[in-house]
């Protein structure tokens, strides 16, 4: 399902219960982890977590009227989703993620390219977040996203 808000509390409040719940303790932890300058708003219609113009005056490559996104977090039709661009274009990131899940959460880890879905809400796991959010400042995301946008 697809929801519409113009604010990340107007996005959670809409929700079920069980996905208010996860949604709203996944944005705590991120906001009490994330490394300072990265803003949040409503981004690709879900709460998202950008590199403003302020400090990457060039925006989105697909579309530089928006900001840089970094992180999205999302309730899907079957599972609450965790987007992490780092995930996807850092490979260090990405190997030292896959072998701490398992020490975090008893579910096999159900994996895209930078989307974590999580199909049941009490396995979500929280800490784990909080540990990979806080492993790229805005800096080094514009700089590794210059550098993969420039191969």
């Amino acid at each position: 399902m697809q929801y519409k808000a113009e604010t990340v509390d107007a996005y959670i409040n809409q929700l079920p219960e069980e996905r208010k719940q996860a949604l709203t303790k996944l944005r705590t932890v991120i906001n009490q982890n994330l490394p300072k300058g990265f803003v949040e708003e409503i981004n690709y219609n879900m709460p998202g977590y950008v590199v403003p113009h302020s400090l990457y005056p060039d925006g989105y490559h697909c579309n530089p009227e928006l900001p840089l996104p970094f992180l999205n977090i999302a309730s899907q039709k079957n599972f609450v989703a965790f987007y992490h661009m780092g995930i996807y274009a850092n490979p260090e990131i990405y190997a030292w993620f896959t072998t701490e899940y398992p020490k975090h959460c008893k579910r096999k880890l159900d994996m895209g390219k930078s989307c974590v879905r999580f199909k049941k809400m009490d396995d979500i796991p929280y800490a784990l977040i909080g540990e990979l959010v806080q492993k790229i400042t805005p800096k080094q995301w514009i700089e590794l996203y210059d550098s993969n946008l420039k191969k």
